[in-house]
């Protein structure tokens, strides 16, 4: 029960954040719990997938291995869902809902991971687990809502944003990995102000997003 608190607890603190960071009505549950759902079921395939590489010994540099296997599978699966599920869903109708469903989706596959590597690894890492690996999930999710949420409400460069949603949260996943796996004594030192400069980004992307309500308000 404690493992299982701790795995949860992170990812329920950040989305209550982002839930009630909107400065206008809130997001319908429904919808939220849906996105958080199939991001717990993406975990399984994708685990086996990146299993049936590595049995096999396809793409284990840690380049490819960081680029392939962690970046782009993971996030091109969170961002074909939050496209197709929750992008077209009529209660995705301002601009900060795309962070909103892309926090979910994400937050969703990191919880059901965490629970995995607690029980693998013991309780004892819960603190570093919720800083790191589901902190920066989260912040891929805010990313990737961000601009799906901008190629939504935007008359100009629909396409672009959409593939921006894509390919940044891509690089910045992959760049996460691959210091995790290149610098295994020293990772402190380098995903510290790594994970510093992605709050400060995601931070603002929601800043940005609450004032495209407010514009949106305005007489």
């Amino acid at each position: 029960m404690a493992i299982l608190t701790a795995a949860i607890s992170p990812a329920v603190a950040i989305m209550t954040f982002i839930y009630l960071s909107k400065k206008i009505e809130l997001e319908p549950l429904p919808l939220i719990i849906r996105m958080f759902v199939i991001g717990v079921i993406m975990v399984f395939p994708i685990m086996f997938i990146q299993y049936a590489f590595e049995t096999e010994v396809i793409f284990q540099s840690p380049l490819l291995k960081s680029v392939l296997l962690a970046g782009l599978i993971e996030e091109f699966f969170k961002w074909f869902f939050l496209l197709f599920v929750a992008y077209r869903h009529s209660a995705f109708d301002h601009h900060y809902d795309g962070i909103i469903y892309g926090v979910s989706i994400s937050l969703g596959f990191a919880t059901i991971e965490n629970i995995i590597y607690l029980f693998a690894n013991g309780i004892e890492i819960a603190v570093l687990r919720a800083i790191f690996p589901v902190s920066s999930h989260a912040l891929f999710g805010i990313i990737m809502g961000y601009y799906l949420g901008k190629a939504k409400f935007t008359e100009s460069h629909t396409r672009l944003c959409l593939l921006l949603g894509l390919l940044i949260p891509v690089t910045l996943h992959s760049l996460y990995d691959y210091i995790l796996q290149v610098q295994e004594h020293t990772w402190m030192y380098w995903i510290t102000p790594f994970m510093i400069l992605l709050w400060v980004l995601g931070v603002r992307k929601i800043r940005i997003a609450n004032k495209h309500h407010e514009k949106l308000l305005k007489p």
